[in-house]
């Protein structure tokens, strides 16, 4: 018989180690070293999975030192409703780079079924919401002189996403389209206005129980779009005592990281990491910081210790 959650474990393992194989290199995009903790932002099926209600709000402040580089504030909330099949949640996403500032808020619901007689289930999620596009070309210099990109741009588009979420109480793998509408977006490569292309997120980890006082989850999130290099992020996660955690990513050709965070209690943990920059850029700015704080009204769950996902 099939041991319980061992089709995530296999399923993660697998794609862990093509991961290394790949020859993947970065691009200019929204992103969160703490995509661990941030996973409704990826996928919608996410709503309502950590089984009571939860808030998280993160700051990332990206290439410190270099003028225009991303600044990037999160809020996602999420709950699942009383027969714990159905999840709710709202996320907001501000990302400030250069001369642009770029806002969605979107709204996600999740329906979730069982896959086996275990703890094994399969969630289907939608998102649907609308995404601000800002800019004020009086800020920094630019390449482009045409006075089509001169004139401030102020657009309001729609957004409608949908994800898949496989999860057991040990492991994840989701994958996901955040919006099927092609938006109008900041190229900051091009410093213009330029059309975004259909985005696919996959997600997933696993969480290893190493000792009794010490887990281990290795997480990874893949990010494609059509006509553009991949973006592959990995990462290890320690965690002791159900307390403090530690790890370690890399961000494919992009950045080494450090991470660190502590449950304070069991309604509050909080998050930080640090960015090394290991392109030609690292010799124009001192790092990235992120900074994330999960709330969660834990009196109403249904489980003894903490989450690690």
């Amino acid at each position: 018989m099939i041991k319980k959650s061992s089709l995530i474990k296999g399923l993660i393992l697998v794609v862990f180690t093509a991961l290394l194989s790949l020859d993947i290199q970065a691009q200019q995009d929204p992103q969160f070293t703490h995509y661990m903790y941030n996973t409704m932002s990826v996928n919608p099926a996410y709503a309502g999975q950590r089984r009571v209600l939860s808030a998280t709000a993160l700051y990332r402040t990206q290439w410190v030192g270099l003028d225009g580089a991303p600044k990037t504030v999160t809020f996602g909330i999420h709950s699942p409703l009383r027969n714990e099949k159905i999840g709710i949640g709202l996320n907001i996403v501000s990302d400030q780079i250069g001369p642009a500032e770029e806002t969605s808020i979107d709204a996600n619901l999740s329906y979730s079924l069982p896959v086996n007689d275990k703890d094994l289930k399969l969630s289907f999620g939608v998102k649907g919401g609308i995404h601000i596009l800002d800019t004020d070309w009086s800020k920094g210099r630019y390449q482009d002189t045409d006075p089509l990109f001169q004139e401030n741009v102020n657009l309001i588009s729609p957004t409608i996403g949908a994800g898949l979420y496989l999860h057991s109480e040990k492991g994840y793998l989701g994958v996901s389209v955040p919006n099927i509408i092609s938006t109008e977006h900041y190229d900051d490569f091009e410093e213009s206005i330029a059309t975004e292309r259909l985005h696919y997120f996959l997600i997933g980890g696993y969480v290893f129980n190493v000792s009794d006082n010490t887990k281990l989850k290795p997480a990874f999130l893949v990010k494609g779009v059509s006509g553009a290099p991949i973006i592959a992020d990995l990462s290890v996660n320690a965690l002791f005592n159900e307390k403090f955690t530690l790890g370690l990513a890399y961000r494919w050709d992009d950045a080494v990281s450090g991470l660190i965070g502590f449950q304070v209690s069991p309604e509050i943990f909080l998050g930080y990491s640090y960015d090394a920059t290991t392109t030609g850029l690292n010799n124009y700015n001192s790092g990235s910081h992120e900074i994330m704080l999960r709330f969660e009204l834990q009196e109403i769950a249904k489980i003894l210790s903490p989450r690690f996902f």
